[in-house]
């Protein structure tokens, strides 16, 4: 039924006992109109401002602190030689995957349960938040005091970090058109890269600027780190407006809201093509019953249940989930503990704490340029044409033999530094082209619109479960056979990723291909599918 003078077919109710669906089958007021929509409009590069700052700011804020690691230990454990105990260090590190964690089930559920536009923008105020306070902790002797306050607020930051991942996945996901929509999300998810490389270039240039006091003074490193971190407000504060002010996903006001009206009004403000909604007054209280009736019926937990009570339907959310959990206990081990590996590289020596940090800052920047930023501009060029298992195949298949190749002949690698160099940076270059973006692409795409956010946060948060797994067990496992910061177990770990990369690669079976498909296409595969085994 419809408020609009376009005609719309008789809806199929898959929520009836005779199909057993959740998702209603039926053409899409208006959103022919933002299918068609293929140029690059004003409203197409908002949303990816909106989004993709706010990737580039999570990227920044939890890779800034494999940087600023090293600073606090040479400000606050001078009595260990700037060596954070391992305990200390990984809670440190960790504590913000925890928060991401909470952040992608809580704000997964909200989008669902309250709407993509009441709920935006609220993550980024998070971020926000916790950046400041992580940036003003109290500075006093005692490092244990200034690193569980530090340690907290990264809980908190990393909650809005995660709320992040299933509001902007979604969000971009719903606004564009099948042939585009691969690749505006991997454009979103490749602002991690450039949030990385700038975490880097921030440390480098405040280091220079820092330096003559830095070779007179190590305790004035307690001015850097906090500058470093507190860069990363800059970003999230420029686009807060444009978050809160984004408008409703018309596939949301659809197909959740029942709201025909509002679904075309969204598409007419994003493909500056007004929708004609010339209506009788019969046709207007039909609408408004309609909307009226979808809100008192709406029940999200209910509708999750029973769309993933499904076999068909849960298979691919444990695909989407594990193929993610296994992604990242590799991605985080190496990423969050990257400063060990460059020591390998020799990127780290025994010079003074300037060139030391220099050194390693500067090791990273050489690996996000050669590897990370690369891989991810890789996706976004290839993934419409290659399609998302294509893709995900390759990169758990190419990290399954890298890693093999780094723990077989770590240590005759190690001696000629830019052949490990190249390995190190070609996997970490198949991460990006690869499953670390795809992972991120397809819960976006693949469950209907009344739980594709709460999907998308279950998935997520399967991740950072690995991240959590790889932060606090990493140091630990490489530890083994050696002096505490030896890691002498290093190569024994590159190991265990590449089995861990093997099983990623089964895992990928589990989840369909979606190139070229509209969500409306993907939702009633989905449902013919449920029916079909109903």
């Amino acid at each position: 039924m419809s408020g609009s003078s376009i005609p719309i077919e008789k809806n199929v109710d898959l929520d009836s006992p005779e199909t057993g669906s959740l998702d209603q089958v039926q053409p899409k007021v208006g959103l022919a109109n933002l299918e068609e929509q293929q140029s690059w409009n004003w409203f197409t590069i908002r949303t990816l401002i909106t989004s993709g700052t706010g990737f580039f700011t999570d990227a920044y804020d939890v890779f800034i602190i494999n940087l600023i690691v090293p600073m606090l230990g040479y400000v606050y454990f001078k009595e260990s030689n700037g060596h954070i105990p391992t305990g200390t260090e990984g809670a440190l590190k960790g504590m913000a995957s925890f928060g991401t964690l909470v952040g992608q089930l809580v704000f997964g559920y909200l989008g669902d349960a309250y709407g993509r536009q009441k709920i935006y923008g609220l993550e980024l105020m998070i971020i926000i938040l916790g950046t400041f306070c992580c940036a003003m902790v109290g500075s006093n002797a005692k490092g244990a005091d200034v690193i569980s306050y530090l340690t907290f607020w990264r809980f908190i930051l990393g909650i809005g970090i995660g709320g992040d991942y299933p509001m902007s996945a979604t969000v971009t996901s719903e606004w564009a058109s099948a042939g585009r929509r691969g690749q505006l999300m991997s454009i979103i998810f490749s602002m991690q890269g450039i949030g990385n490389m700038m975490a880097s270039v921030v440390t480098l240039i405040v280091l220079a600027c820092f330096k003559t006091a830095i070779i007179n003074d190590v305790d004035n490193l307690d001015i850097v780190w906090r500058i470093c971190v507190g860069v990363g407000c800059i970003p999230a504060v420029s686009t807060i407006y444009l978050r809160l002010t984004m408008p409703e996903s018309p596939r949301y006001a659809m197909d959740v809201e029942n709201d025909v009206e509002k679904a075309n009004q969204a598409v007419a403000h994003a493909t500056s093509n007004n929708v004609e909604t010339a209506a009788s007054a019969d046709e207007v209280l039909a609408q408004q019953s309609a909307v009226a009736e979808a809100k008192a019926n709406r029940n999200h937990n209910r509708a999750f249940i029973e769309y993933f009570s499904r076999w068909e339907n849960l298979k691919i959310l444990i695909g989407t989930s594990t193929t993610w959990f296994l992604l990242d206990i590799a991605f985080y081990g190496i990423s969050l503990n990257q400063s060990y590996v460059l020591n390998a590289m020799g990127f780290v020596g025994d010079g003074t704490v300037f060139d030391n940090l220099w050194r390693t800052t500067l090791g990273n920047l050489t690996v996000s340029l050669l590897g990370f930023v690369p891989g991810y501009w890789f996706t976004v060029f290839l993934i419409e044409k290659m399609g998302r298992k294509r893709i995900q195949f390759m990169g758990f298949g190419m990290l399954t033999i890298l890693f093999i190749i780094l723990s077989t002949a770590f240590h005759q690698l190690k001696s000629i530094v830019p052949l490990f160099v190249a390995v190190f940076t070609l996997a970490q270059f198949f991460f990006n082209f690869g499953p670390n973006t795809t992972t991120f692409v397809v819960p976006g795409e693949v469950f209907p619109t009344r739980v594709r956010a709460t999907a998308h946060g279950i998935s997520a948060a399967s991740g950072k479960l690995g991240a959590i797994l790889a932060t606090f067990l990493f140091n630990k496992l490489a530890e083994i056979g050696g002096a505490p910061g030896e890691h002498a177990f290093l190569p024994e770990l590159l190991g265990i990723f590449a089995a861990i990369m093997a099983l990623g690669f089964l895992c990928t079976f589990l989840i369909p291909e979606t190139k070229g498909m509209s969500l409306e296409e993907i939702e009633q595969r989905g449902a013919i599918q449920s029916g079909a085994s109903a």
